[in-house]
Protein backbone atom coordinates (compact mmCIF):
# COMPACT_ATOMS: atom_id res chain seq x y z
CA UNK A 1 0.00 0.00 0.00
CA UNK A 2 1.22 3.74 -1.05
CA UNK A 3 -0.04 6.36 1.82
CA UNK A 4 -2.76 6.96 -0.20
CA UNK A 5 -4.07 3.75 0.15
CA UNK A 6 -3.64 2.82 -3.41
CA UNK A 7 -2.62 -1.03 -4.18
CA UNK A 8 -0.23 -1.67 -6.55
CA UNK A 9 0.28 -5.84 -6.99
CA UNK A 10 1.67 -6.41 -10.38
CA UNK A 11 2.52 -10.02 -10.94
CA UNK A 12 4.87 -12.09 -13.28
CA UNK A 13 3.85 -15.44 -14.88
CA UNK A 14 6.77 -16.90 -15.17
CA UNK A 15 5.88 -20.78 -16.36
CA UNK A 16 1.94 -21.91 -17.64
CA UNK A 17 3.00 -25.51 -16.14
CA UNK A 18 1.82 -26.69 -12.91
CA UNK A 19 2.62 -30.35 -11.80
CA UNK A 20 -0.87 -30.70 -10.20
CA UNK A 21 -4.08 -31.37 -11.72
CA UNK A 22 -6.74 -29.93 -9.74
CA UNK A 23 -10.25 -31.22 -10.06
CA UNK A 24 -10.93 -27.03 -10.36
CA UNK A 25 -7.94 -25.80 -12.18
CA UNK A 26 -9.80 -23.57 -15.43
CA UNK A 27 -6.39 -22.71 -17.21
CA UNK A 28 -4.51 -24.47 -19.30
CA UNK A 29 -1.57 -25.78 -19.12
CA UNK A 30 1.72 -26.24 -21.37
CA UNK A 31 5.48 -26.56 -20.53
CA UNK A 32 6.72 -25.18 -22.44
CA UNK A 33 5.25 -21.64 -22.15
CA UNK A 34 7.93 -20.26 -19.82
CA UNK A 35 9.17 -16.54 -19.07
CA UNK A 36 12.68 -15.88 -20.01
CA UNK A 37 15.11 -14.03 -17.79
CA UNK A 38 15.62 -10.83 -20.68
CA UNK A 39 11.57 -10.84 -20.69
CA UNK A 40 11.29 -10.71 -16.67
CA UNK A 41 13.86 -7.91 -16.26
CA UNK A 42 11.68 -5.62 -18.81
CA UNK A 43 9.16 -6.75 -16.67
CA UNK A 44 10.50 -5.36 -13.47
CA UNK A 45 11.67 -2.52 -15.14
CA UNK A 46 8.40 -1.21 -15.91
CA UNK A 47 7.08 -1.83 -12.85
CA UNK A 48 9.76 0.60 -11.42
CA UNK A 49 9.31 3.17 -13.90
CA UNK A 50 5.56 2.91 -13.76
CA UNK A 51 4.52 2.65 -9.88
CA UNK A 52 2.28 5.03 -8.30
CA UNK A 53 4.35 8.46 -7.53
CA UNK A 54 5.70 8.34 -3.67
CA UNK A 55 4.88 4.75 -3.06
CA UNK A 56 7.57 3.20 -0.94
CA UNK A 57 7.56 -0.42 -0.98
CA UNK A 58 6.72 -2.48 -4.21
CA UNK A 59 4.80 -5.83 -3.90
CA UNK A 60 5.90 -8.54 -6.88
CA UNK A 61 3.82 -11.84 -7.25
CA UNK A 62 5.29 -14.72 -9.13
CA UNK A 63 2.38 -16.78 -10.67
CA UNK A 64 1.70 -19.80 -13.04
CA UNK A 65 1.02 -22.74 -13.08
CA UNK A 66 3.35 -23.74 -10.05
CA UNK A 67 6.15 -20.89 -9.91
CA UNK A 68 8.55 -23.09 -8.39
CA UNK A 69 9.13 -25.23 -11.62
CA UNK A 70 11.21 -21.72 -12.12
CA UNK A 71 12.98 -21.43 -8.68
CA UNK A 72 16.63 -20.46 -10.61
CA UNK A 73 14.57 -17.65 -12.86
CA UNK A 74 12.75 -16.17 -9.32
CA UNK A 75 16.48 -15.94 -7.94
CA UNK A 76 17.40 -14.26 -10.85
CA UNK A 77 14.66 -12.10 -11.01
CA UNK A 78 15.17 -10.97 -7.20
CA UNK A 79 19.03 -10.44 -7.52
CA UNK A 80 18.03 -8.26 -10.52
CA UNK A 81 15.46 -6.46 -8.30
CA UNK A 82 17.57 -5.95 -5.32
CA UNK A 83 19.66 -3.57 -7.99
CA UNK A 84 16.70 -1.22 -8.47
CA UNK A 85 16.40 2.46 -6.87
CA UNK A 86 17.11 1.54 -3.38
CA UNK A 87 14.86 4.13 -2.10
CA UNK A 88 12.04 1.87 -3.04
CA UNK A 89 11.48 -1.42 -0.72
CA UNK A 90 9.83 -4.10 -2.41
CA UNK A 91 8.68 -7.93 -1.33
CA UNK A 92 8.04 -10.63 -3.41
CA UNK A 93 5.20 -12.85 -3.06
CA UNK A 94 4.41 -16.22 -5.19
CA UNK A 95 1.56 -18.80 -4.15
CA UNK A 96 2.65 -22.59 -4.62
CA UNK A 97 1.15 -26.17 -3.96
CA UNK A 98 4.60 -26.23 -2.09
CA UNK A 99 5.42 -29.75 -3.51
CA UNK A 100 8.23 -28.82 -4.93
CA UNK A 101 10.35 -27.45 -1.93
CA UNK A 102 13.82 -29.04 -2.16
CA UNK A 103 16.51 -28.58 0.98
CA UNK A 104 18.04 -26.12 -0.91
CA UNK A 105 15.06 -23.99 -1.76
CA UNK A 106 14.05 -24.44 1.90
CA UNK A 107 17.47 -22.87 2.63
CA UNK A 108 17.24 -19.66 0.10
CA UNK A 109 14.06 -18.66 0.87
CA UNK A 110 15.02 -19.20 5.16
CA UNK A 111 17.22 -16.64 4.20
CA UNK A 112 15.23 -13.96 2.55
CA UNK A 113 12.13 -14.87 4.16
CA UNK A 114 12.28 -10.87 5.34
CA UNK A 115 11.35 -10.13 1.41
CA UNK A 116 9.72 -13.10 0.10
CA UNK A 117 6.80 -14.69 1.50
CA UNK A 118 5.26 -18.20 -0.25
CA UNK A 119 1.87 -18.47 0.18
CA UNK A 120 0.43 -22.44 0.65
CA UNK A 121 -2.55 -23.25 -1.00
CA UNK A 122 -3.95 -26.18 1.16
CA UNK A 123 -8.05 -27.21 0.93
CA UNK A 124 -7.99 -28.43 4.48
CA UNK A 125 -7.52 -32.36 5.61
CA UNK A 126 -5.78 -34.72 4.38
CA UNK A 127 -8.69 -36.63 2.71
CA UNK A 128 -10.06 -32.89 1.61
CA UNK A 129 -6.78 -31.22 -0.15
CA UNK A 130 -5.71 -35.27 -1.63
CA UNK A 131 -9.22 -35.24 -3.49
CA UNK A 132 -8.69 -31.33 -4.80
CA UNK A 133 -5.25 -31.62 -5.60
CA UNK A 134 -4.14 -34.63 -7.06
CA UNK A 135 -3.42 -36.54 -3.45
CA UNK A 136 -0.31 -34.15 -2.32
CA UNK A 137 -0.80 -33.65 0.99
CA UNK A 138 2.27 -36.12 1.95
CA UNK A 139 4.26 -34.14 -0.35
CA UNK A 140 3.93 -30.61 1.52
CA UNK A 141 5.96 -29.75 4.56
CA UNK A 142 3.88 -28.00 5.93
CA UNK A 143 6.22 -27.38 9.37
CA UNK A 144 8.32 -25.02 6.97
CA UNK A 145 5.68 -22.60 5.92
CA UNK A 146 4.65 -22.32 9.82
CA UNK A 147 7.75 -21.66 10.95
CA UNK A 148 9.00 -19.56 8.35
CA UNK A 149 6.32 -17.01 7.61
CA UNK A 150 4.17 -17.18 11.06
CA UNK A 151 1.87 -14.13 9.58
CA UNK A 152 1.33 -15.91 6.32
CA UNK A 153 -1.92 -17.05 5.23
CA UNK A 154 -3.33 -20.21 3.72
CA UNK A 155 -4.93 -19.63 0.38
CA UNK A 156 -8.21 -23.17 0.24
CA UNK A 157 -10.49 -23.43 -2.74
CA UNK A 158 -13.83 -25.39 -1.93
CA UNK A 159 -14.71 -27.96 -4.06
CA UNK A 160 -18.22 -29.78 -3.85
CA UNK A 161 -16.03 -32.10 -1.94
CA UNK A 162 -15.16 -30.03 0.38
CA UNK A 163 -18.25 -28.74 1.36
CA UNK A 164 -19.14 -31.95 3.50
CA UNK A 165 -16.27 -31.03 5.68
CA UNK A 166 -16.03 -27.20 5.58
CA UNK A 167 -15.85 -26.88 9.12
CA UNK A 168 -13.36 -29.14 10.27
CA UNK A 169 -10.81 -28.38 7.44
CA UNK A 170 -11.33 -24.69 8.56
CA UNK A 171 -10.71 -25.78 12.04
CA UNK A 172 -7.96 -27.80 10.77
CA UNK A 173 -6.01 -24.86 8.87
CA UNK A 174 -6.85 -22.65 11.89
CA UNK A 175 -5.02 -25.54 14.35
CA UNK A 176 -2.13 -25.13 12.29
CA UNK A 177 -1.35 -21.73 13.29
CA UNK A 178 -2.49 -20.41 9.64
CA UNK A 179 -4.99 -17.87 8.98
CA UNK A 180 -7.36 -18.23 5.67
CA UNK A 181 -6.75 -15.52 3.07
CA UNK A 182 -9.58 -16.98 0.39
CA UNK A 183 -12.13 -19.82 1.03
CA UNK A 184 -13.76 -19.29 -2.17
CA UNK A 185 -15.84 -21.36 -4.33
CA UNK A 186 -14.34 -23.17 -7.47
CA UNK A 187 -14.65 -21.06 -10.35
CA UNK A 188 -15.40 -22.99 -13.71
CA UNK A 189 -18.22 -25.90 -14.55
CA UNK A 190 -19.55 -25.88 -10.77
CA UNK A 191 -23.22 -26.31 -10.44
CA UNK A 192 -23.53 -24.23 -7.15
CA UNK A 193 -27.24 -24.12 -7.81
CA UNK A 194 -27.81 -27.17 -6.54
CA UNK A 195 -29.56 -27.01 -3.59
CA UNK A 196 -28.41 -29.83 -1.87
CA UNK A 197 -25.32 -28.24 -1.62
CA UNK A 198 -27.09 -25.47 0.19
CA UNK A 199 -28.43 -28.07 3.24
CA UNK A 200 -24.85 -29.77 3.17
CA UNK A 201 -23.61 -26.19 4.22
CA UNK A 202 -26.43 -25.46 6.87
CA UNK A 203 -24.70 -27.80 9.56
CA UNK A 204 -21.30 -26.38 8.24
CA UNK A 205 -22.02 -22.82 8.76
CA UNK A 206 -23.86 -23.45 12.22
CA UNK A 207 -20.35 -25.16 13.52
CA UNK A 208 -18.37 -22.07 12.54
CA UNK A 209 -20.26 -19.75 14.28
CA UNK A 210 -20.20 -21.54 17.10
CA UNK A 211 -15.98 -22.13 16.36
CA UNK A 212 -15.19 -18.61 16.13
CA UNK A 213 -17.61 -17.57 19.00
CA UNK A 214 -15.78 -19.43 21.58
CA UNK A 215 -12.40 -18.70 19.82
CA UNK A 216 -12.77 -14.73 19.13
CA UNK A 217 -9.31 -14.42 19.02
CA UNK A 218 -9.20 -16.50 15.57
CA UNK A 219 -9.25 -14.05 12.86
CA UNK A 220 -12.55 -15.26 11.02
CA UNK A 221 -11.74 -16.61 7.52
CA UNK A 222 -13.46 -14.95 4.53
CA UNK A 223 -16.56 -16.64 4.55
CA UNK A 224 -17.71 -14.36 7.91
CA UNK A 225 -15.17 -11.50 7.62
CA UNK A 226 -17.93 -9.09 6.00
CA UNK A 227 -18.95 -5.86 7.35
CA UNK A 228 -22.59 -6.10 7.33
CA UNK A 229 -22.93 -2.40 8.24
CA UNK A 230 -22.28 -1.74 4.53
CA UNK A 231 -24.89 -3.17 3.42
CA UNK A 232 -27.03 -0.18 4.69
CA UNK A 233 -25.27 2.69 2.55
CA UNK A 234 -24.55 0.28 -0.81
CA UNK A 235 -25.31 3.63 -2.27
CA UNK A 236 -21.45 4.40 -1.91
CA UNK A 237 -20.59 1.06 -3.91
CA UNK A 238 -20.62 1.61 -7.36
CA UNK A 239 -17.38 0.93 -7.98
CA UNK A 240 -15.46 -2.27 -8.98
CA UNK A 241 -14.62 -5.22 -6.30
CA UNK A 242 -10.66 -5.20 -7.19
CA UNK A 243 -7.68 -3.53 -9.20
CA UNK A 244 -8.68 -5.29 -12.32
CA UNK A 245 -6.76 -3.05 -15.09
CA UNK A 246 -4.98 -1.14 -12.86
CA UNK A 247 -2.99 -2.44 -9.51
CA UNK A 248 -3.43 -5.68 -10.54
CA UNK A 249 -1.21 -5.57 -13.74
CA UNK A 250 -0.08 -9.30 -14.71
CA UNK A 251 2.82 -9.88 -17.19
CA UNK A 252 2.20 -13.01 -19.23
CA UNK A 253 5.66 -15.74 -19.87
CA UNK A 254 5.81 -13.31 -23.07
CA UNK A 255 5.85 -10.17 -21.59
CA UNK A 256 2.26 -9.26 -22.61
CA UNK A 257 0.69 -7.36 -20.43
CA UNK A 258 -3.02 -8.00 -18.93
CA UNK A 259 -5.43 -6.45 -16.48
CA UNK A 260 -5.30 -9.19 -13.71
CA UNK A 261 -3.52 -12.70 -13.03
CA UNK A 262 -7.50 -14.16 -13.76
CA UNK A 263 -7.41 -12.91 -17.56
CA UNK A 264 -4.59 -14.78 -19.19
CA UNK A 265 -4.30 -17.07 -22.17
CA UNK A 266 -4.38 -19.89 -19.93
CA UNK A 267 -7.56 -18.70 -19.58
CA UNK A 268 -9.49 -17.27 -22.21
CA UNK A 269 -8.98 -17.29 -26.49
CA UNK A 270 -7.25 -15.01 -28.27
CA UNK A 271 -10.53 -13.32 -29.77
CA UNK A 272 -11.45 -13.40 -25.88
CA UNK A 273 -8.51 -11.54 -25.04
CA UNK A 274 -8.84 -8.73 -27.80
CA UNK A 275 -12.33 -8.20 -26.61
CA UNK A 276 -10.96 -7.70 -22.68
CA UNK A 277 -8.05 -5.29 -23.68
CA UNK A 278 -10.79 -3.13 -25.26
CA UNK A 279 -12.26 -2.43 -21.52
CA UNK A 280 -12.15 0.93 -19.87
CA UNK A 281 -10.80 -0.18 -17.21
CA UNK A 282 -11.07 3.24 -15.19
CA UNK A 283 -14.47 3.45 -16.01
CA UNK A 284 -16.26 1.29 -12.77
CA UNK A 285 -19.66 1.69 -14.85
CA UNK A 286 -18.23 -0.96 -17.17
CA UNK A 287 -17.83 -3.66 -13.39
CA UNK A 288 -21.50 -2.97 -12.14
CA UNK A 289 -23.86 -4.95 -12.46
CA UNK A 290 -27.07 -2.75 -11.95
CA UNK A 291 -29.74 -5.44 -11.26
CA UNK A 292 -27.67 -6.79 -8.12
CA UNK A 293 -26.87 -2.76 -6.74
CA UNK A 294 -30.46 -1.86 -7.06
CA UNK A 295 -32.25 -5.44 -6.30
CA UNK A 296 -29.92 -6.87 -4.06
CA UNK A 297 -29.91 -5.76 -0.25
CA UNK A 298 -26.79 -7.73 0.07
CA UNK A 299 -24.72 -6.65 -2.86
CA UNK A 300 -21.99 -4.50 -0.83
CA UNK A 301 -20.82 -7.69 0.67
CA UNK A 302 -21.51 -9.83 -2.15
CA UNK A 303 -17.79 -9.97 -3.48
CA UNK A 304 -17.26 -10.90 -6.98
CA UNK A 305 -14.20 -11.40 -9.59
CA UNK A 306 -15.29 -9.84 -12.45
CA UNK A 307 -12.92 -11.96 -14.08
CA UNK A 308 -14.62 -14.47 -13.24
CA UNK A 309 -18.26 -13.05 -14.17
CA UNK A 310 -16.62 -12.84 -17.94
CA UNK A 311 -15.37 -16.38 -17.58
CA UNK A 312 -19.27 -17.46 -17.12
CA UNK A 313 -21.59 -14.50 -19.00
CA UNK A 314 -18.68 -12.81 -21.43
CA UNK A 315 -19.05 -9.70 -19.87
CA UNK A 316 -17.70 -7.79 -16.46
CA UNK A 317 -21.11 -6.10 -15.70
CA UNK A 318 -23.10 -9.59 -15.41
CA UNK A 319 -22.61 -11.01 -12.52
CA UNK A 320 -22.71 -14.57 -11.92
CA UNK A 321 -26.38 -15.74 -10.24
CA UNK A 322 -25.89 -19.22 -9.87
CA UNK A 323 -24.26 -18.12 -7.01
CA UNK A 324 -27.62 -16.20 -5.06
CA UNK A 325 -28.61 -19.04 -3.07
CA UNK A 326 -25.56 -19.57 -1.62
CA UNK A 327 -24.48 -16.30 -0.85
CA UNK A 328 -28.03 -15.10 0.26
CA UNK A 329 -27.87 -18.12 2.58
CA UNK A 330 -24.43 -17.28 4.21
CA UNK A 331 -25.34 -13.92 4.46
CA UNK A 332 -27.53 -15.03 6.90
CA UNK A 333 -24.93 -17.15 8.89
CA UNK A 334 -22.89 -13.77 8.99
CA UNK A 335 -25.88 -11.81 10.79
CA UNK A 336 -26.12 -15.18 13.30
CA UNK A 337 -22.47 -14.45 13.99
CA UNK A 338 -22.69 -10.90 14.26
CA UNK A 339 -25.57 -10.88 16.52
CA UNK A 340 -23.95 -13.21 19.02
CA UNK A 341 -20.98 -11.75 18.80
CA UNK A 342 -22.46 -8.27 19.81
CA UNK A 343 -24.60 -10.09 22.54
CA UNK A 344 -21.10 -10.93 23.90
CA UNK A 345 -18.67 -8.52 23.48
CA UNK A 346 -21.41 -5.55 23.79
CA UNK A 347 -18.66 -2.67 23.83
CA UNK A 348 -17.39 -3.94 21.17
CA UNK A 349 -19.26 -1.14 18.82
CA UNK A 350 -20.03 1.99 18.84
CA UNK A 351 -22.65 4.65 17.51
CA UNK A 352 -23.59 4.28 14.14
CA UNK A 353 -21.16 1.40 13.50
CA UNK A 354 -23.09 -0.45 15.96
CA UNK A 355 -26.55 0.61 14.61
CA UNK A 356 -26.10 -0.11 11.17
CA UNK A 357 -24.55 -3.13 12.19
CA UNK A 358 -27.89 -4.16 13.65
CA UNK A 359 -30.36 -3.10 11.36
CA UNK A 360 -28.16 -4.75 8.37
CA UNK A 361 -28.76 -7.60 10.98
CA UNK A 362 -32.50 -7.41 11.05
CA UNK A 363 -32.81 -6.59 7.21
CA UNK A 364 -31.14 -9.99 6.53
CA UNK A 365 -33.22 -12.13 8.36
CA UNK A 366 -36.44 -10.71 7.72
CA UNK A 367 -35.55 -11.12 3.86
CA UNK A 368 -34.00 -14.40 3.60
CA UNK A 369 -34.82 -16.96 6.86
CA UNK A 370 -38.66 -17.80 4.97
CA UNK A 371 -36.71 -18.67 2.12
CA UNK A 372 -34.39 -21.58 3.72
CA UNK A 373 -36.73 -22.04 6.58
CA UNK A 374 -37.69 -25.76 4.91
CA UNK A 375 -34.15 -26.45 4.05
Amino acid sequence: MNKKGLRFSPSLCITHDCNLQCIYCYQKHDGDNKMSLETAKKCVNWIFENKPEKMEEIEISFIGGEPLLEFDLMKKVFEYTHQMDPKVKFLFFATTNGTLLTEEMKQWFTKYKKYFYLGLSLDGMQETHNHNRSNSFDDIDIQFFQETWKDQNVKMTLSEFSLNNLAENIKYIHSLGFNITGANLAEGDFDWENEEYIKILIPQLKDLVDFYLKNDNIPLCPIFDKRLDLCQAKEKYRRKWCGIGEGTIFFDTDGTMYPCSFVTPMTFSTDELKDIQKTDFLNHDNFIDEDCLQNCYIYPICGVCHASNYLENKTFKERNKKRCQIQKMIALFIADYRSKWILKNPDGLKGYELYHNIEAIKTIKALYEREFATL
